[in-house]
C-alpha cells in the first residue's frame, strides 16, 4: 500500500492557515521542527509513543512531526496525519514516498470536526499529538471534546503550544517598535478566532471531557544573535509582517520601525530575545 492510497478528504473548515501555506512558510516550519525537535521528542517519550501505536498528529503542515512519528511507531504502527491545507498534504505525500514512508495516512480536514476526519475512530488512537494548533482555533474545545471519543483508555494527548506570548516575547534591550508588532500579532489572530493564550484553558477543557492532566511543565529560550534560534524569529517575520500590513494590522512606518530595531539587535552582541514560552500538555484518557 503507498502513502497515495492512503489519503482520505472530508469537508475541511473555512479558514486558511494563518500563517499561509507558500514555499516562505514551508521552509519556517522546516526550520523550527528542526530546533524545536529536541524538546518534542522529549514529550513523545514522556507520552510513551511506542513502535505499533496508532497516533495522529492534529494539524500536522507539511508533516516535519508525522514523518518522525512513522519512524518511531514503524512498519506495524500507524500515523493519521490531518491538516485543511491540500497544498501541505501534498508536501507530506512527497516526503513520505521518498523515504517509503506506508505506515501514514493523510486526512484533509478540520481538527475542530475529528467526527468526520476519522471514520470509526472511537478508542482507536493510543497517541494524540498537536503543536501551535489550539492556539490558531476558534473551538479548541470541540478538539478535545472529539479526542475524548477517539482516544484509547489509558491513551495520552501531548500538547506543546502558548501562554502569556505577548508580555514574554521582548527583546532585550527593549524596543517600542518591536513591542508594537508582537501585540499586532497577538491580536490578528484573536481577529481570526485564535488564542495566544490558550494553554491557560486547555487543562480545564481535558479535565472537563474525561482526562487527567499527567504532565504541565513549559521551555523557555532565550536567543542572541549569531545562534541558530535567533532564525527562528527571523524567519517568522520574512513570513508575518507582510501579512500584519496586508491586513491593515500595523502600517507601513511601523513595519520600517520595526526593521530598524530587528536590525539594530541583530548585530548588537549585548542584545539577545526572550523568545515565547511553550507550554507542554499531557492529558491522560480516563
Amino acid at each position: 500500500m503507498t502513502t497515495a492510497a492512503i489519503e482520505r478528504s472530508v469537508k475541511p473548515g473555512n479558514g486558511e492557515y494563518v500563517l499561509g501555506t507558500g514555499q516562505d512558510e514551508t521552509f519556517r516550519l522546516g526550520l523550527q521542527h528542526r530546533l524545536w525537535s529536541e524538546a518534542t521528542h522529549r514529550l513523545w517519550e514522556r507520552a510513551r509513543v511506542q513502535p505499533g501505536q496508532t497516533v495522529i498528529d492534529l494539524g500536522c503542515g507539511p508533516g516535519h512531526a508525522a514523518l518522525d512519528l512513522s519512524q518511531i511507531v514503524g512498519p506495524q504502527g500507524r500515523v493519521i496525519a490531518v491538516d485543511e491545507s491540500p497544498t501541505f498534504l501534498k508536501q507530506l505525500h512527497d516526503q513520505a514516498t521518498g523515504r517509503k514512508s506506508m505506515n501514514i495516512e493523510r486526512v484533509l480536514g478540520d481538527v475542530q470536526n475529528l467526527d468526520e476526519c476519522i471514520e470509526s475512530g472511537e478508542g482507536t488512537i493510543d497517541v494524540a499529538y498537536a503543536r501551535w494548533v489550539f492556539c490558531f482555533l476558534a473551538d479548541p474545545e470541540s478538539v478535545v471534546r472529539g479526542l475524548a471519543k477517539l482516544m484509547k483508555e489509558g491513551g495520552r494527548v501531548a500538547v506543546q503550544d502558548y501562554f502569556n506570548y505577548e508580555r514574554s516575547m521582548t527583546l532585550a534591550p527593549r524596543r517600542e517598535a518591536f513591542t508594537k508588532v508582537i501585540n499586532a500579532v497577538a491580536a490578528s489572530w484573536r481577529a481570526r478566532g485564535g488564542d495566544t493564550d490558550v494553554m491557560s484553558k486547555l487543562p480545564g477543557l481535558f479535565l472537563k471531557h474525561g482526562f487527567r492532566i499527567e504532565y504541565l511543565n513549559v521551555q523557555q529560550r532565550i536567543a542572541r544573535p549569531g545562534d541558530q534560534l535567533w532564525h527562528w524569529p527571523n524567519t517568522f517575520w520574512q513570513t508575518f509582517i507582510p501579512k500584519l500590513v496586508e491586513t491593515g494590522f500595523i502600517s507601513e512606518d511601523d513595519r520600517t520601525n520595526f526593521e530598524k530595531a530587528w536590525g539594530q539587535a541583530s548585530s548588537d552582541p549585548a542584545s539577545f530575545i526572550q523568545l515565547p514560552p511553550v507550554y507542554e500538555l499531557i492529558a491522560v484518557r480516563l
